[in-house]
């Protein structure tokens, strides 16, 4: 790579930069965990600032759907590898960088090889659990995370090091007992994932330039480490929180724990839609919403909204074959949980929810 080219021009420029502080980017190297709507935004202006070596973990393969607020794909770029079209199109864009596909699901089995060839971990998922898992590897792997999430029209970012704390389990010492909903699932505005992807590639470049120990550029910079922006879109306020370390936290505290996370392995079984003719006798259990059905459900299922299993298990028998599902996999996982729990043995999981179903195989 060469910092003096005149495309960094314009940022060179800044007292904040300078040119020590473009070769210090051009050494850098981050890892962006998710190539979907942050992870496209945050990937386009670490790839335009010169950011040396850009890690892409996705595994996930592009969708039509995907396009109203993934920005780095195109229409041709459809049933393609997320992390390898990312990687492609952000080399066509910036030449002097290296952009390296992981077509792979960051987990225990390899979250931390993954991070130990990078300096810094932008977490771009959109599931709430995994950004807790995220978390506690950035702590075990002694990485930094820029940490964000969206639904809807809201957003926060916030920057999180265990080794000076705090972290994500600062403020929420556990994750919640039910899966959240997902963007794919509750819906998002494309332009705030816009806004925040930028802003984890501009917290990840501010925390690059103010921790390297040969130089004093950067000195004026302030990152959101310790702080929680948050915007509420519908009337653009915003505020940043205060985030304290707490001395308790099992993950960044005086008495942290060894930390330790499982590897990819689903709490109940999953089935996939073609093997679902291995199942003829099974009962097809939706526990999505209400409004969530009344958009089209498989043909033949009975509809258990997940709300409601909470609080009690309808009667069916216990040797019954049930197959859950949901929109995309997750929720269904901990429905078939529930029932293994009380006692159900044949219980399964749709993978991809009824999103992975035909359309042809989904009535009104």
């Amino acid at each position: 790579m060469n910092p003096d080219s005149p495309r960094y021009e314009r940022q060179v420029i800044l007292p904040e930069i300078g040119q020590a502080g473009q070769e210090c980017l051009a050494r850098s190297r981050v890892l962006v965990i998710g190539a979907g709507a942050l992870g496209t935004a945050a990937l386009y202006y670490l790839a335009a600032a010169g950011i040396g070596t850009l890690g892409i973990a996705d595994d996930d393969k592009l969708e039509l759907s995907n396009l109203h607020r993934q920005i780095l794909y195109i229409n041709d770029d459809i049933g393609r590898k997320k992390s390898e079209a990312a990687a492609e199109r952000l080399k066509a864009f910036n030449p002097d960088i290296s952009a390296v596909p992981h077509p792979v699901r960051v987990s225990g089995d390899n979250a931390l090889e993954l991070m130990n060839d990078y300096d810094l971990v932008v977490d771009a998922t959109d599931r709430l659990e995994t950004k807790f898992f995220i978390n506690d590897a950035c702590a075990k792997a002694a990485r930094p995370l820029v940490h964000a999430a969206v639904l809807g029209f809201e957003a926060r970012v916030a920057v999180f090091d265990a080794d000076t704390g705090p972290c994500l389990r600062c403020l929420f010492p556990e994750p919640p007992e039910v899966p959240a909903l997902t963007c794919s699932e509750a819906g998002v505005l494309g332009a705030i994932t816009g806004i925040t992807g930028s802003l984890q590639a501009l917290e990840a470049i501010k925390w690059l330039l103010t921790h390297n120990n040969d130089s004093q550029f950067g000195e004026e910079l302030e990152t959101l480490l310790g702080r929680l922006w948050v915007l509420d879109g519908r009337t653009m306020q915003t505020r940043v929180v205060e985030l304290p370390r707490d001395p308790q936290c099992r993950v960044c505290g005086q008495s942290a724990d060894d930390i330790t996370f499982p590897g990819s392995a689903a709490p109940v079984a999953e089935i996939t839609h073609e093997q679902l003719a291995d199942y003829p006798d099974a009962l097809l259990v939706d526990v999505r919403e209400d409004n969530e059905w009344a958009m089209g459900h498989l043909s033949g299922a009975v509809h258990y909204p997940l709300s409601g299993l909470l609080e009690t298990l309808p009667e069916l028998p216990v040797s019954g074959h049930y197959v859950f599902y949901c929109a995309l996999g997750q929720r269904s996982l901990f429905a078939a949980k529930l029932f293994q729990d009380a006692g159900y043995r044949d219980v399964f999981s749709l993978a991809g929810g009824i999103s992975a179903c035909p359309a042809s195989e989904i009535e009104s």
